[in-house]
């Protein structure tokens, strides 16, 4: 097992940051997480768990491969504005905690190109 503690050198070199943005509709609003080609929207206008439950199962599925943090991007001031950068800040907090989680209990997925590092 590995030590816990700050993501190894690798995770560190892969780790990018990914758009988190807001699409503003007429009926309801969506925060979107664009990572690895998915766009994932979690409704904040609507209370829906199962919603919110399938992207955080997106994210411990890319997080088994590697690790993720979100960049907020939005160039309204809003209410829905704040809520969100404040939800991305937390929600980068806890994707590096479980992260390390995975990486301690040795659950990373392999790569490719460690893979063929050893070819």
């Amino acid at each position: 097992m590995k030590a816990a503690g700050r993501p190894s050198v690798n995770a560190e070199k892969y780790m990018e940051a990914n758009k988190a943005t807001i699409k503003r509709e007429t009926t309801n609003v969506y925060l979107v997480l664009k990572f690895s080609g998915q766009e994932l929207q979690i409704t904040l206008t609507d209370d829906n768990p199962n919603d919110v439950k399938n992207v955080f199962n997106s994210l411990l599925q890319e997080l088994r491969k590697e690790p993720l943090q979100f960049q907020f991007e939005d160039d309204t001031e809003d209410l829905f504005s704040h809520i969100c950068k404040e939800y991305v800040s937390q929600l980068n907090t806890e994707l590096i905690a479980v992260y390390k989680e995975i990486e301690f209990y040795d659950l990373l997925e392999p790569s490719v190109d460690s893979n063929t590092a050893t070819e």
